[in-house]
């Protein structure tokens, strides 16, 4: 078929298309002119709301009115699925503006492993990202590539965009640095370190031996010092000398050492593809034995079996002041996403973060209260004493109460339990507390991503099952 007669039958197809779904798509079309033209995530939703697709952008404004211009054949160039959500359900669009095109592909990531997008189902949002990691526990801390970082520990940098301009980036640094990357356990003073004969990266300069007691622990911990200032920073520094070299060479017309100098100052530059730990989290990476924290629990909270539902409930301060609640669910230590809940804060005015989490939790647990539902066997407040007892000021009204109520601080990671005195702390190893704080920032995200989604709207979605079209409850 020509290229005409395809036009021809692309233009009849819209053609057919009901009066009323024409003038949604001129409105979507019209409102496309007013986005940023700077680098973001995009998010097409239906006529309820519901979130059909998650994309990336460099520049909003262009890739989203790809989808809208009339004479874009989506069906060649996107496919058939992405070609009938356009022209049959998006009724709606938002976008998060990003500071970087690097930060825009994280949150993307982010967000279709937690809304999971029905159009999305062919893209691999399962891919973890790679994390720089520095064992800072042992004697002589070890510098690695991983996808799955040690709970605790260790100094992570990342999530990076790519492996292989990690793994580019990670011999040049050495050669500054020297440290080790091998996976031998070395102490200080062992004796068969005077008969230990080291590897090549000793011989060619890149690692300074530590394995045959040829740096002190004192020395090598310095070098680690170092290293750390230099991931922390921008690396201008070494950038601007490379880049000398780089053109000293050239002019020298040493053409194949000013090139290899040049891909150095690539590798550099892409080690500046990175997220941050905190801000670009993949809870799926920090892996902890659900049954075994599930056991220790039971231990901790005298319960007689370990829990099998947990539900966490955090609450989340939108921009102008708005307040939103999220609940997520638990079975057996891992997510029940059908079950997550969002709530827009009906009663409340200002910054009341005890009466918002008396709202939520008054919302969630009235039919159980009232023995219409059940109770899950463990109920997660995301704060201290304060948000505590604000959840039972609500529990303790109804005929009938949950068998465990439960708070998670922040920072100091204290728990404490409705009815039992003091404060309960936890070692940062122990698998109790570490499913505590799996399912407490489980919900920490859920909230801060419906944040970010809906922070330019001024309404919320109520009690929103996610992956399911909205109702209201």
């Amino acid at each position: 078929m020509s290229g005409k007669s395809k036009s021809s039958d692309s233009k009849t197809r819209r053609s057919k298309l009901p009066a009323k779904r024409q003038a949604v798509l001129e409105e979507l079309r019209g409102r496309v002119a007013s986005l940023p033209s700077g680098p973001g995530v995009y998010l097409f939703k239906d006529a309820s709301g519901v979130v059909l697709y998650v994309g990336k952008a460099k520049s909003l404004r262009s890739r989203v009115s790809s989808y809208f211009q009339p004479s874009a054949d989506l069906d060649r160039t996107r496919g058939p699925q992405i070609y009938r959500m356009v022209r049959e359900l998006v009724a709606d669009l938002d976008v998060l503006e990003c500071e970087s095109e690097v930060d825009a592909l994280l949150r993307e990531s982010r967000l279709i492993k937690d809304i999971h997008p029905p159009f999305n189902a062919h893209q691999k949002d399962q891919k973890t990202f790679p994390y720089l990691q520095i064992t800072m526990k042992e004697d002589f801390p070890r510098v690695s590539i991983t996808r799955r970082p040690k709970g605790s520990g260790a100094k992570l940098y990342g999530p990076f965009v790519s492996v292989g301009e990690l793994r580019a980036a990670l011999p040049l640094i050495q050669r500054v640095f020297k440290f080790r990357t091998c996976g031998l356990d070395i102490v200080e003073g062992d004796a068969n370190q005077r008969t230990f004969r080291p590897c090549l990266l000793h011989n060619i300069k890149r690692c300074t031996a530590p394995c045959g007691g040829r740096v002190s622990k004192s020395d090598y911990a310095v070098q680690v010092r170092h290293l750390r200032q230099f991931l922390d920073s921008k690396a201008s520094s070494l950038r601007r000398d490379l880049e000398k070299r780089m053109k000293s060479a050239a002019e020298a017309l040493r053409f194949e050492r000013a090139a290899a100098l040049r891909d150095e100052l690539r590798a550099l530059e892409g080690l500046q593809k990175r997220g941050l730990v905190d801000e670009h989290v993949q809870p799926e990476v920090f892996y902890v034995d659900p049954s075994e924290g599930l056991e220790k629990l039971a231990k901790v909270l005298d319960l007689p079996a370990a829990p099998r539902t947990i539900e966490a409930i955090d609450i989340a301060h939108l921009s102008g002041g708005e307040m939103c609640g999220a609940m997520v669910c638990f079975i057996d230590g891992k997510p029940f996403k059908s079950a997550y809940r969002r709530y827009r804060i009906r009663t409340v005015a200002g910054n009341d973060d005890f009466a918002c989490i008396r709202e939520v939790v008054r919302r969630r647990y009235a039919r159980a209260g009232m023995k219409a539902e059940l109770f899950p066997d463990v109920i997660l407040i995301d704060g201290g004493k304060g948000q505590l007892s604000a959840a039972f000021d609500v529990l303790g009204e109804m005929e009938c109460t949950p068998p465990m109520l439960i708070s998670l601080a922040k920072k100091e990671e204290i728990v404490y339990a409705h009815g039992r005195d003091g404060e309960i702390r936890l070692p940062r190893h122990d698998p109790a507390l570490r499913v505590l704080q799996s399912i407490r920032d489980e919900a920490h995200r859920f909230a801060q991503h419906y944040h970010h989604i809906l922070r330019r709207k001024s309404m919320l979605e109520e009690d929103t099952p996610v992956g399911r079209k909205n109702s209201q409850r």
